[in-house]
């Protein structure tokens, strides 16, 4: 009790009043207790004191918490505290004593090694980080920010639709094994194709030809159908046969009386080009009634390879029309493709659908009349628009033409189309009914 009323009691400044009186007199500075004998610091060993004995306990996360808290508690109580003023008088702290600057550096760094030292494990259920205080804890970043949680709450709560996302389908995942499908360089084809196919267009040709009009290409076009299933060749060899014959009008003049030696020397250069077998010279004559002779055949196909220089590997519509189909599935496959061709090739008689649209657009659009004339749902899905190339929009105008010859097609004159695909072996897709034009225009 001497020692505490020793001690003097001082009262803090207050800011415009000075210095408070002192109620006691002011004692000597060797009867004041020093700092470190009133419980304020944590017992370090002084330097070159012996080591303490190691904790034999092991390390549990709990353990490690616990020895965490105890290192650290001093060290916040002492930052909290504003620093205590000595006065004059106090003498200097022993030698061997630390400060508390000096120990709290100490418990500092000893807790940071503990904290590295602990050794996880799975059979505690406590974690260290439950025991450390908030306002040490570190935050794990999420992905998500708050902004966007509460947009995208916003917009669930307004009923505005979220946009899904691109659904890309692997078309060419079954066809891994399978070397004739070229996987690997499929796709480098076809961008190869959507750039030189209108190196391989025809141009408008119709007022360089005097005896040539609109429907007498229709009637040479029917003709050369009919003489392709008679053949029964394949589909390539048709496309390759009217594009020969269309680049041919565009760089020719061509009379009426040779019309049909053109169609014919066309047809046998697009089946030496395409077929393994191609029909000899002969059967041409044949199916010409013999209107011509040998000679007339092979001068005219050389007129033609000269006035195309040669230039035979153009991508035609049919290049198109397999790999579109093939992104269409999943479908019924054959019936998606007889409609699909039936369609192209009622595009292909009209020379203004040949004229206007590109064959990879005119592709694409009998693709997408057939999966609406099928009832497809969607129409036109993220695969097609990706391999395509094309959006709705951008094949609605070449897609009302092809629902416009397919309504008129059981009435035309020209019925090699509608004959060809009313037969059994086609599905009879002739015969369905055509995708009404009301619900494409809704679509514009």
């Amino acid at each position: 009790m001497a020692n505490r009323d020793a001690v003097p009691k001082t009262l803090p400044k207050v800011v415009g009043e000075g210095e408070c009186k002192k109620k006691n007199v002011q004692a000597d500075g060797r009867n004041r207790r020093a700092l470190g004998d009133i419980g304020n610091l944590v017992t370090v060993p002084a330097v070159g004191a012996k080591p303490q004995t190691k904790i034999s306990r092991p390390i549990t996360r709990r353990f490690a918490a616990d020895l965490i808290v105890k290192g650290q508690a001093p060290v916040e109580k002492n930052k909290k505290k504003p620093p205590v003023e000595v006065t004059k008088g106090v003498p200097a702290t022993k030698a061997g004593v630390p400060t508390k600057a000096e120990a709290s550096k100490k418990v500092s760094v000893k807790a940071k090694a503990e904290i590295f030292t602990v050794k996880r494990r799975d059979e505690d259920v406590k974690t260290i980080e439950e025991d450390i205080p908030l306002n040490r804890r570190k935050v794990k970043k999420s992905g998500k920010t708050l902004t966007s949680v509460l947009t995208s709450r916003s917009k669930a709560a307004c009923g505005l639709p979220t946009k899904p996302k691109i659904q890309i389908v692997d078309i060419d995942a079954a066809d891994v094994d399978n070397h004739l499908a070229v996987v690997e360089y499929v796709d480098d084809i076809y961008k190869f194709y959507k750039l030189t196919e209108d190196e391989g267009r025809p141009c408008d040709y119709m007022d360089l030809q005097p005896e040539i009009n609109f429907s007498v290409r229709a009637v040479v076009v029917d003709w050369l159908i009919e003489a392709h299933k008679r053949f029964e060749l394949s589909p390539e060899s048709l496309y390759l046969t009217v594009n020969i014959m269309d680049r041919f009008f565009s760089k020719e003049t061509v009379f009426r009386r040779e019309l049909q030696l053109l169609c014919i020397s066309s047809m046998l250069i697009a089946c030496k080009y395409e077929e393994i077998w191609p029909p000899e010279v002969n059967d041409f004559l044949t199916i010409t009634d013999n209107g011509y002779i040998r000679d007339q055949i092979l001068v005219m196909e050389k007129a033609i390879l000269e006035k195309l220089e040669w230039y035979l590997t153009v991508p035609t519509a049919y290049v198109f029309l397999v790999r579109y189909i093939k992104a269409s599935f999943p479908s019924d496959q054959k019936e998606m493709e007889n409609m699909t061709f039936f369609l192209a090739e009622l595009g292909l008689m009209n020379y203004k659908t040949v004229i206007s649209y590109c064959p990879s657009k005119l592709a694409a659009s009998a693709v997408y009349v057939a999966r609406a004339t099928l009832n497809k749902s969607p129409r036109w899905t993220d695969t097609l628009k990706h391999h395509t190339g094309y959006s709705e929009d951008q094949l609605m105008e070449c897609a009302m033409e092809l629902v416009r010859f397919h309504s008129g097609a059981a009435e035309n004159k020209l019925g090699a189309v509608y004959r060809k695909f009313s037969s059994p072996n086609r599905g009879a897709v002739a015969l369905l009914p055509p995708c009404k034009r009301s619900s494409l225009e809704v679509r514009l």
